[in-house]
């Protein structure tokens, strides 16, 4: 991503009580869970920090493996894909920046969670990202990054064949 900004997962050096987001939700999963969920392999949690200081987290998201019903997508998604029941897929679970992170951050979150599901999904397959915003003003940010809504649900969908058209 950028120099600014370095990435690594979770570690018992990374400061989680000194974060603070504007959602309470979010300050106490990395507090209190984030590390439960990374030793049982449920999360893969990634924090966002300067180089020059390594151990305070000025963002994080979490990457998990998830299956949805194909008939979940819409026809011009599904059409042309095997008739499986089930798709594999990768679900940005939680996002947060920091109060104290750069304007901007919450997009270079994004850049580097859907750099990293294309990179693993070379690997793994995994046909799309898909996110549960938590309000329609969340749900138009990730819109402006392609992300599309499912039909019935307030779930969005990022074809990797479209994150790949991001740059990665």
């Amino acid at each position: 991503m950028t120099a600014e900004y370095a990435f690594s997962p979770l570690g018992p050096n990374h400061d989680r009580a000194g974060f603070s987001c504007e959602v309470e939700e979010l300050n106490i999963y990395l507090r209190q869970r984030a590390g439960q969920d990374v030793r049982a392999n449920i999360a893969v949690v990634w924090v966002m920090a300067r180089p020059e200081t390594p151990e305070s987290i000025l963002g994080y998201y979490t990457l998990s493996s998830l299956s949805i019903e194909l008939t979940a997508l819409t026809s011009d998604l599904s059409k042309r894909l095997p008739s499986y029941p089930r798709l594999p897929v990768t679900l940005l679970g939680r996002m947060a920046r920091s109060k104290t992170a750069a304007r901007g951050s919450g997009e270079i979150l994004l850049m580097d969670a859907l750099s990293r599901s294309l990179q693993a999904s070379r690997q793994v397959a995994s046909f799309a990202v898909v996110v549960d915003p938590k309000n329609q003003r969340l749900a138009d940010w990730y819109g402006r990054y392609d992300f599309r809504q499912l039909p019935n649900s307030s779930r969005l969908i990022l074809p990797m064949k479209m994150a790949a058209k991001l740059g990665f």
